[in-house]
């Protein structure tokens, strides 16, 4: 991509954004005979009684039952079962779609997922080359290859941190020296102004308003046929979270499709404008 072109970050959450459901759901669960409603009452449970961050829960008791039942899990399993995650309609063209639009546009579109869901299995997606940068939560594996402890967790508040990574363009997670070092807002690679975070629920909050806050776009998309998805993106615009809900379909023509091309288009009048000022 020319170094001419504006860039321009759109990130995603996962579960719930660009796929129904939990993507631990799929083969992980049926391999193990858990029944999903059971378990993650049970990972709650076990936050709430150990003090313990939801997602190490989750994370803990994935790698717990696994060992009870003598049943290892190694990357490439992970990975194989996302393949069989199932993406909301549009998602598999909407990247390259988006992509032109903005070329035509003068922009560089970056795509980014920021999800407290497995880096492993989002991998495994058909889309996992569509993204710069996955960050996600990850295993640590054994000599033999297995799960055997968490080694990135992500909840709704660390999930903010990769937002500044991509601003400040300091992807490498151990980057701790370049996301810490003082940068001024207009030198910054990608500013603010130029991203768009697209979420679903409560976990992505704290990214719609730090992103909205500081000039960017929020957006909350919602499963149609799902009452409680839809009444939970309708909060979020009415606490003024977000700048637009939508359904979870990115189809184009959809509204996800009119928005983001409507972002890009407001971006690049903005652009021109400043130009001519020049």
């Amino acid at each position: 991509m020319s170094d001419s072109l504006l860039k321009i970050a759109v990130c995603y959450d996962f579960d719930g954004t660009l796929a129904p459901g939990n993507m631990q759901e799929y083969d992980f669960m049926k391999k193990l005979g858990l029944a999903p409603k059971d378990f993650w009452q049970r990972a709650r449970d076990l936050a709430r009684q150990k003090d313990m961050d939801d997602v190490l829960a989750y994370m803990y008791l994935m790698i717990k039952e696994s060992k009870m039942r003598d049943i290892p899990f190694t990357r490439t399993d992970f990975q194989n079962y996302g393949r069989n995650v199932r993406l909301f309609d549009g998602v598999e063209t909407w990247f390259d779609r988006i992509n032109a639009y903005g070329r035509q546009k003068g922009f560089d579109v970056e795509h980014y997922i920021i999800s407290s869901g497995l880096l492993e299995m989002i991998e495994g997606t058909s889309i996992a080359s569509a993204f710069r940068r996955i960050y996600a939560s990850s295993f640590m594996y054994d000599a033999n290859g297995a799960a055997e402890w968490p080694a990135m967790a992500l909840n709704y508040t660390t999930k903010t941190q990769f937002l500044f990574r991509i601003n400040k363009g300091c992807l490498d997670i151990n980057d701790n020296a370049g996301i810490n070092a003082f940068q001024p807002a207009e030198a910054r690679p990608l500013p603010f102004r130029r991203m768009i975070y697209v979420g679903d629920g409560a976990t992505d909050i704290p990214c719609m308003r730090l992103v909205q806050a500081s000039g960017g776009y929020s957006a909350a998309v919602y499963r149609p046929d799902d009452p409680v998805s839809r009444q939970t993106a309708q909060a979020l615009i009415r606490d003024h979270r977000v700048n637009v809900t939508a359904p979870a379909d990115y189809r184009e023509g959809a509204v996800m499709d009119r928005f983001l091309k409507t972002v890009i288009d407001k971006l690049a009048a903005e652009a021109f404008l400043l130009n001519l000022q020049k």
